[in-house]
């Protein structure tokens, strides 16, 4: 019988704990390879480290080479089937080449010139567009027409029918978050193409959508509608309702009243109307607001996030590297990677004086899974 091709390799070494290294454990471990087994006093180093050690690797993408290029593919690749969307992904480095920023998320700047539409399609992976500049184009999620701004966070669940158009005569950029690597690892994804064009109705261009309508009103649930969606109802969270958010809280601790998350830190966090759990069942998204010359405590969280600066300016430090970070920059934090961000923001380059943070995570799926666990001042959590 020909020998069995296995790409198990296993060397015997000698240390602590380990056997000893003979002629008959050498053929044990032989024996192991051709089974297509590998014994765990080999790897539990490996695989059950004291700690999580991520394989992506904190990364800045800055805004102004993602515009520059997306701009140049706007110019050279065109919209539609086959390619489906002009979206160009971050690539963490240490992913080998996957369109990954982490383990589990996508982030991608999308861009669509005047005029042009996105096509229908759908697929399993929960979504959403945060605008950190511009206006002008309308997703269509579910034939309602979304109109997207500069600050609005526009979630999407999945397996929900979505294209794009951009009624006016500028083009327009936005990021893209999706779930895809999770799906992708978990074998769980599907797609479907929808229609090559959308109504003419459904490419209208109204101020608010009918999810708005229904949905964006505090505390009050529509009684007559029923939401089966495993995310939001809700479309559209609008910037001028986050920004009075954090304003109020920053005002309120100003006051001596609680409300921040520290002192001059304030937060906020997107959640679904109909039971205030996070927007999407996979994606956790929220909205930092930093006074300037404040500098937040390190934090350090199992699961992966990736910020985008949405105005100000500051230095932000992810273990061991850091950088100056303006309008626009992404960058990742890995799995029990600290964090920490000194904002530098004034009302020269931001509009409320303070940097700005946008930031989603992984962290529904760690809580789900009880795997959550913090580290804030020293202070483990789980």
């Amino acid at each position: 019988m020909p020998p069995i091709d296995t790409p198990v390799r296993l060397q015997a070494v000698a240390g602590p704990g380990q056997p000893d290294v003979t002629p008959a454990l050498e053929q044990l471990y032989r024996d192991f390879e051709s089974e297509l087994l590998i014994p765990l006093w080999t790897e539990i180093g490996d695989l059950m480290p004291a700690h999580p050690r991520s394989r992506a690797t904190p990364h800045v993408w800055r805004w102004s080479a993602l515009q520059h290029l997306a701009e140049q593919a706007g110019a050279l690749v065109p919209v539609g089937r086959g390619g489906e969307r002009r979206a160009i992904a971050l690539a963490n480095p240490s992913l080998g080449g996957r369109p990954f920023a982490t383990p589990t998320l996508w982030a991608a700047i999308q861009y669509l010139l005047p005029g042009e539409d996105a096509p229908e399609h759908r697929h399993t992976q929960h979504a959403f567009r945060f605008v950190v500049e511009g206006s002008g184009v309308w997703t269509v999620v579910g034939g309602d027409a979304v109109p997207m701004n500069r600050g609005d966070f526009l979630p999407q669940a999945g397996w929900a029918w979505h294209a794009h158009h951009n009624a006016t005569s500028a083009p327009m950029a936005w990021i893209d978050g999706l779930d895809i690597p999770l799906q992708y690892t978990s074998e769980s994804q599907f797609f479907e193409f929808g229609r090559d064009r959308i109504s003419a109705a459904e490419r209208g261009t109204p101020e608010r959508s009918r999810a708005e309508r229904l949905w964006a009103h505090p505390g009050l649930l529509p009684v007559g509608v029923t939401h089966t969606s495993p995310g939001s109802p809700l479309l559209a969270y609008r910037w001028e309702y986050t920004d009075r958010a954090l304003t109020e809280q920053l005002a309120l601790e100003q006051s001596g009243f609680a409300g921040t998350v520290e002192p001059g830190h304030a937060a906020v966090r997107f959640t679904n109307p109909v039971d205030g759990r996070d927007v999407l069942p996979t994606i956790r998204a929220e909205f930092h607001r930093i006074t300037r010359g404040t500098e937040t405590a390190p934090v350090r969280a199992t699961g992966s996030s990736v910020y985008q600066v949405f105005d100000g300016s500051g230095t932000v430090t992810v273990g061991d590297t850091t950088w100056t970070v303006a309008r626009g920059d992404l960058f990742v934090v890995p799995s029990w990677v600290p964090f920490a961000a000194r904002s530098e923001a004034g009302a020269d380059d931001s509009d409320s004086g303070a940097l700005d943070l946008f930031r989603f995570s992984d962290s529904p799926v760690f809580e789900a899974l009880r795997l959550d666990r913090t580290d804030l001042h020293g202070r483990e959590s789980a």
